[in-house]
């Protein structure tokens, strides 16, 4: 007799992380459906490409793709406000970099819960990471467990969903070791914060995932435009 497999939803950016947490929920059996919002960063063409590619990879055919423009009106993030510049490498993650997009996985959680009770999905995976980010309040673990509870007062009395997330407390390079162990298609990744050809190779983002195939011995397979060391 078939067992029915669960359904889970992917909130998948097509950054590395979120990539390798697709991998992870693929492993785990479970039926994907896969979101994606463009919020008007400077390189949505290139990670929308990414995250067609990865679904296609992964035969995911549920997919939805949201306009949440608002949070570039919104401003006060420098990946929607091309006033500001993007912050470079700052490694020790000593502040919040410019980046930071005011409150932003709260909406895409918001969205992502909505789909699930829709469509009868029981998990929501996304590929925040605590231990290695760049200092993002809305990528700690406290973060998560609340937002679990918010879901299961604000939705109907017979729904169950939960959000995962397999890779909060690992480093980078735990990610790129998980993900070379799973086969993840690191080459149809993006991870730049400021270019859609060839990735910058400087901004925070580029720096902290060299940084981690560097620390595994791997060469990053995607094209840059200045590939720096960033480990003596």
């Amino acid at each position: 007799m078939s067992t029915i497999q669960p359904k889970a939803v992917i909130l998948l950016s097509g950054g590395m992380d979120s990539l390798v947490t697709t991998a992870i929920a693929h492993a785990e059996g479970f039926t994907l459906a896969a979101m994606h919002v463009n919020y008007g960063q400077r390189t949505w063409q290139k990670e929308l490409e990414s995250f067609r590619a990865i679904c296609n990879h992964y035969n995911i055919e549920q997919r939805l793709e949201v306009n949440a423009d608002f949070l570039g009106q919104i401003g006060g993030s420098s990946l929607t406000d091309y006033s500001m510049p993007v912050s470079g490498a700052d490694l020790q993650g000593g502040t919040i970099p410019t980046s930071y997009v005011p409150f932003r996985n709260a909406g895409f959680l918001s969205m992502a819960v909505s789909w699930s009770e829709v469509i009868g999905a029981s998990k929501i995976f996304i590929g925040a990471v605590e231990e290695d980010t760049s200092g993002y309040p809305d990528c700690r673990k406290i973060f998560y467990d609340a937002f679990n509870k918010v879901i299961e007062l604000g939705t109907k009395p017979e729904t169950v969903i939960e959000i995962l997330t397999p890779l909060i407390e690992m480093q980078k390079s735990d990610i790129v070791r998980k993900g070379m162990e799973l086969g993840a298609p690191f080459n149809l990744s993006w991870s730049c914060y400021k270019s859609e050809g060839k990735a910058c190779g400087v901004c925070d983002s580029c720096a902290r995932r060299l940084r981690a195939f560097e620390l595994v011995d791997v060469r990053d397979p995607i094209d840059y435009e200045r590939r720096l060391l960033y480990i003596p």
